[in-house]
C-alpha cells in the first residue's frame, strides 16, 4: 500500500496516517518527523536543512524530498508508506512521481480528508498544551475539568501560537495556494479519492479503508 492523505491543517491527516500504517503493516512517513530526525541526528541531510533555517530561510523542496526518498528506500518501507504532509505543492509532487519511477513503483491512491472550514478553525483553537507535563486538551472535546487548568498537574493551559485563529487563517490560505492544485493533479491521474473528515477517528478511518477496498 503507497498512499498520500492530501488534505488542510486540522483534517485529522497525521491520526489517520497512524491508523492506517498500523492496519496495513507499513511506516507512517511524516516530513515533520523527518525534520525532527535528520535534525536531531545531524544527518547530512539535517545539516543541510538547518543551515537555511538558520538564514531564516524556507527549506528547499529538494532537500525535503531527499528526505522522502532516503525514509521510503529503508528496509521497513519495502512493502509500502502513507505519505503525510508530502507532497505540499506542484512542485514536489512532480518530484515524487519521478522519485518513484526511478524505483519501478507506483502510487495506490491520493485519499483528501475533506473537512469543512468553519469545523477545522474549531477543531485548531480549541487545542490546548500543558507546558509542564504536556498533556493535550480541547475546548470542545476534551475539556479539563476546571477551565484553562490541566488535570494532571495544576499548571495553567497555553495555545499554541499555531493554533491562534489569525494564524490559522494564514495557514488555511497556504493550503489553498498551494496544496489544494494537488487534487487536480491527482484527479487527472485517476488516482485521488475524496472522503468527509466528519465523525470519529474509526469512522473516517473506515471510510478510507473502504475506498480502498480493504
Amino acid at each position: 500500500m503507497r498512499l498520500i492523505l492530501l488534505g488542510p491543517p486540522g483534517a485529522g491527516k497525521g491520526t489517520q496516517a497512524d491508523v492506517l500504517a498500523a492496519h496495513y503493516g507499513v511506516p507512517h512517513v511524516s516530513t515533520g518527523d523527518l525534520f525532527r530526525y535528520n535534525l536531531r541526528q545531524g544527518t547530512p541531510l539535517g545539516l543541510e536543512a538547518k543551515g537555511y533555517m538558520d538564514r531564516g530561510i524556507l527549506v528547499p523542496d529538494d532537500v525535503t524530498g531527499r528526505m522522502v526518498a532516503d525514509r521510503i528506500d529503508r528496509d521497513d518501507a519495502a512493502p509500502g508508506f502513507i505519505l503525510d504532509g508530502y507532497p505540499r505543492n506542484l512542485v514536489q509532487g512532480e518530484a515524487l512521481e519521478e522519485m518513484l519511477r526511478a524505483r519501478q513503483l507506483h502510487l495506490d491512491r491520493a485519499v483528501a480528508v475533506d473537512v469543512p472550514e468553519d469545523v477545522l478553525l474549531a477543531r485548531i483553537t480549541g487545542r490546548r498544551l500543558c507546558p509542564s507535563c504536556g498533556a493535550t486538551y480541547h475546548t470542545l472535546y476534551h475539556a479539563p475539568r476546571r477551565e484553562g487548568v490541566c488535570d494532571r498537574c495544576g499548571a495553567e493551559l497555553l495555545q499554541r501560537p499555531d493554533d491562534r485563529a489569525e494564524t490559522v487563517a494564514v495557514r488555511l490560505g497556504v493550503y489553498r495556494d498551494e496544496t489544494a492544485p494537488l487534487l487536480a493533479f491527482y484527479r487527472e491521474r485517476d488516482l485521488l479519492t475524496t472522503v468527509s473528515g466528519l465523525g470519529s477517528v474509526e469512522e473516517v478511518a473506515a471510510r478510507i479503508r473502504e475506498v480502498l477496498h480493504d
